[in-house]
């Protein structure tokens, strides 16, 4: 459904901090930065942006927007977590681990980036 999200930062060094660490956890590469210094983190399934807001006002979260990112394993998720609250990010919502759904049982962690975004790493566990 997505080629790409595009979030803002007031700190691209402190944003390419964060997001390195947390997505090698996920076997993410780090950052390629553009001639404008956007970071760009690409996968085969999409790409996310992060970029000192265009029209030159404070980048701020999105209240009540959530990015989820797809973790390989639950061990991978909680690494993503680790490395993020080492990084510049707090952890929000419940602790890491499993929740029990209608739909099957995932594996969330939560965070806020250095700026504010929430962001989730899930895992699906098998059934």
């Amino acid at each position: 459904m997505f080629s790409h999200i595009t979030i803002g930062t007031n700190d691209i060094e402190a944003s390419k901090k964060f997001y390195d660490s947390t997505f090698a956890a996920l076997g993410i590469a780090p950052a390629s930065v553009d001639a404008k210094g956007r970071l760009n983190y690409a996968t085969a399934t999409g790409r996310l942006m992060i970029t000192k807001p265009i029209n030159g006002e404070p980048a701020t979260a999105g209240n009540g927007e959530t990015l989820g990112f797809v973790a390989p394993s639950a061990e991978a998720a909680r690494a993503w977590h680790d490395a993020g609250v080492a990084n510049g990010g707090v952890t929000c919502e419940n602790p890491p681990g499993i929740r029990h759904l209608a739909s099957g049982d995932l594996y969330l962690a939560y965070l806020r980036d250095p700026t504010g975004h929430k962001l989730c790493a899930l895992y699906r566990v098998p059934a």
